[in-house]
């Protein structure tokens, strides 16, 4: 199910023997467009600390409760590494936060999810292996991709030709916790209007100047379908967006989709 992260923003955080806080916001991976960690408020039971949270432990979500229910505990999560979250998360951390929970890294692999299509495909190639652990820590050189949700929010969207609005939020696939759109207001051209926009339409990110840079017009976005947030975004709507800017869906391959619009006649 696609839902803005808006929506999840205060959602309970409970354990195995408890409810350790609530979601306060996201890091997400600046390449492939992923949520990787929900940053957890813990409040009072450790102090007001945030804390982060991976989607691979979550078993299930509870709309109706707001409630995300975890397989952890509340002692591993008090014993957990301790990660800053007003810094940068560096993939040093990363790998230290993930070799205490003995799930497999996500950035060794050819899918999404490293060797795993979701999250919750790495629950079943968790390992405890103190070896394969102190490998993977060796093996974590890189730098890390990620980013706040909360520290993005905010940034300048340009157009092709000019600046368009400002993002304003990030649409979250609860499969495989992707993100298939970002939230564009465009209030400052014409009042009150939203729209969603595909990362795979992005040519570029400053993250010094805090601006996006899309390979779209200003035309094509103010004619394009109205975003509602109150209504869930439905395959039809999906459908509309990317004909409306002439785009391949994610779902489908680049070869079906020119073969559809030979057929139509477009």
């Amino acid at each position: 199910m696609l839902t803005n992260t808006k929506h999840l923003k205060g959602f309970t955080i409970r354990s195995a023997d408890g409810e350790m806080g609530t979601v306060e916001q996201f890091y997400f991976d600046d390449e492939t467009w992923a949520i990787r960690y929900l940053v957890v408020e813990t409040g009072g039971w450790l102090g007001g600390k945030q804390v982060l949270v991976s989607p691979i432990s979550i078993i299930s979500i509870d709309w109706a409760d707001r409630r995300l229910n975890v397989a952890l505990t509340m002692d591993q999560v008090k014993n957990s590494p301790d990660i800053d979250t007003q810094k940068p998360v560096s993939r040093q951390h990363e790998a230290e936060y993930f070799g205490y929970y003995g799930y497999p890294y996500y950035w060794e692999g050819p899918n999404l999810w490293g060797p795993a299509f979701s999250p919750f495909g790495m629950v079943k190639l968790k390992t405890d292996s103190a070896e394969e652990v102190a490998s993977s820590l060796h093996r974590a050189t890189m730098d890390s991709h990620l980013r706040s949700t909360a520290a993005v929010i905010g940034y300048h969207m340009g157009a092709v030709d000019g600046e368009i609005g400002h993002l304003d939020g990030f649409i979250l696939d609860d499969d495989n916790w992707s993100v298939p759109y970002i939230e564009v207001a465009t209030r400052n051209w014409w009042p009150g209007k939203k729209v969603l926009i595909s990362p795979a339409w992005i040519e570029s990110v400053s993250w010094t100047d805090s601006k996006v840079y899309m390979g779209l017009t200003r035309e094509a976005i103010q004619t394009g379908p109205e975003y509602d947030e109150s209504k869930p975004i439905t395959r039809a709507y999906e459908n509309l967006l990317y004909f409306h800017y002439g785009r391949p869906p994610y779902w489908i391959s680049d070869k079906e989709h020119r073969a559809a619009f030979t057929t139509s006649g477009v």
